[in-house]
């Protein structure tokens, strides 16, 4: 979760089940969704306190509060990071937060639910590319006239129940306006659930579509300015009406990294205009992607977060990555598996007895074909983007033969391995083109959809057509 300004606050905090025993404290929420309580002493120093948290049992689940400026919070999944007591002094306990809920206070044993969950992610104004400021110069009067028109709500049905709102909210100028007016638009991405939902479940959607603006933009992007309402939770407004009470939600969310990205509205994969039509089936494509190559994904996108601290490590996630796409979306096996199975059953009835078990499983994934068939079923369907017969089989092989090296380090396979930092770098990018050119596939995009969006990206372009040195 991106957090741009530190956000601490001082308030008293107390436990559901003693909300008598308040003691002051400064919430400390940091980049990254990090949230940490530092309170003066304990919650609970009787005895049987002191002793619970000296016998290693420092849980506290969940922490009420009362904080400056914002009012009521609600601490979830809390524990003391360490609990040293100085007799007789004052002390300050550290205390680790999982999610903190700012706008309302939950009592032990209430169940925390929603029904809607509204979130921005980096790069989302500049991927939906709509706005509803329009500017008219006159430049030879020196004049110009802003106006602002509201932008309907764009909304997506989910396969899961929810429904998928690209929501905009302005700014508008207040009064009295001297030397300056200015209007703002910000663009969110909103989950509604008539269903009440637990947070875990939009927080998961969540992910899903924040990976999905990241795929899009080809950047790694972070998720910021979460709040989510219930329909149980409401407050007075005006004469009886009431609408629901807008809660602030901090938690770590992923994907993260410490810098922020540059958006290139030029160096996207593909913009939001170009699947609007078909952007419901788009999306739930995407979800339903996670449901069958949810590890592929997550090997993927590890190299593109830089997870991996060393180019070695990149590319064996990348290779690992394509392997695991391939074996979750084909069923390709070397033979008939009928036929594998009755070789397999007589060859290890011919073996001798003491040797048989052993052969039983060398023989259990004989009928898996190798990682060189699996890349070129991989890249057939975009073998056009990749050059010719002799390119393609050099790139295949350097694959296969880099990955064999660097998981065995057979030194009859280091000649051909590339092992050179530029010559690695280069066969990464080659593989994370790849990757797309599949998940694009995933998506739904036609084989005519796929060739424009190489045609469009000079990124896609640029990694396709790095050439290894020689």
């Amino acid at each position: 979760m991106r957090i741009k300004e530190e956000f601490k606050k001082s308030g008293y905090f107390w436990l559901p089940s003693d909300p008598e025993r308040k003691i002051p404290g400064t919430l400390v929420i940091t980049d990254g969704g990090n949230i940490e309580l530092e309170v003066i002493g304990l919650f609970d120093e009787s005895i049987e306190g002191l002793n619970r948290v000296g016998n290693g049992k420092p849980e506290l689940e969940r922490i009420i509060g009362h904080i400056e400026k914002h009012g009521l919070v609600t601490l979830d999944d809390c524990f003391y990071k360490n609990t040293t007591v100085f007799l007789g002094a004052i002390s300050k306990s550290p205390v680790h937060v999982k999610k903190a809920l700012i706008g309302n206070a939950y009592d032990d044993k209430a169940i925390v639910l929603f029904n809607t969950f509204q979130f921005s992610v980096e790069g989302i104004d500049e991927w939906i590319g709509l706005s509803g400021i329009n500017v008219e110069r006159q430049y030879e009067k020196r004049t110009a006239s802003i106006t602002y028109s509201p932008l309907e709500d764009i909304s997506l049905n989910l396969n899961n129940g929810m429904k998928l709102l690209i929501t905009f909210k302005e700014a508008l100028p207040g009064s009295p306006i001297t030397t300056e007016a200015k209007i703002t638009q910000k663009t969110y991405f909103k989950l509604v659930s008539e269903q009440e939902r637990p947070p875990s479940d939009f927080i998961s959607a969540a992910y899903n579509i924040t990976r999905l603006l990241g795929f899009a933009i080809d950047k790694t992007v972070c998720i910021e300015q979460v709040s989510a309402t219930s329909n149980a939770i409401r407050q007075d407004v005006n004469n009886g009406k009431t609408v629901p009470v807008s809660i602030s939600l901090y938690y770590a969310s992923l994907p993260y990294t410490k810098i922020e990205p540059k958006i290139d509205r030029n160096g996207m994969l593909f913009k939001f205009e170009q699947i609007r039509e078909d952007a419901e089936r788009i999306v739930n494509n995407w979800f339903d992607a996670y449901n069958e190559i949810d590890p592929a994904l997550n090997l993927y996108f590890s190299a593109k977060t830089g997870a991996h601290e060393y180019l070695e490590s990149k590319f064996l996630a990348l290779a690992q990555g394509l392997e695991t796409f391939h074996r979750r979306t084909s069923n390709e096996k070397l033979m008939n598996e009928a036929f594998f199975n009755e070789l397999s059953e007589n060859l290890i009835k011919q073996c001798p007895e003491e040797n048989q078990k052993w052969l039983s499983e060398r023989l259990k994934y004989g009928n898996q074909v190798g990682l060189c068939r699996r890349i070129k079923s991989i890249i057939e369907p975009f073998k056009k983007f990749l050059g010719n017969s002799n390119q393609r089989d050099e790139l295949i092989g350097s694959i296969v033969d880099t990955r064999n090296y660097l998981t065995h380090y057979d030194k009859s396979l280091e000649s051909k391995a590339a092992t050179s930092g530029r010559d690695l770098y280069f066969l990464c990018l080659k593989m994370e083109a790849i990757f797309q050119l599949q998940l694009l596939q995933v998506l739904g995009f036609t084989q005519a959809e796929v060739k424009s969006v190489f045609d469009n990206s000079h990124e896609l372009q640029q990694k396709l057509n790095c050439r290894r040195s020689a």
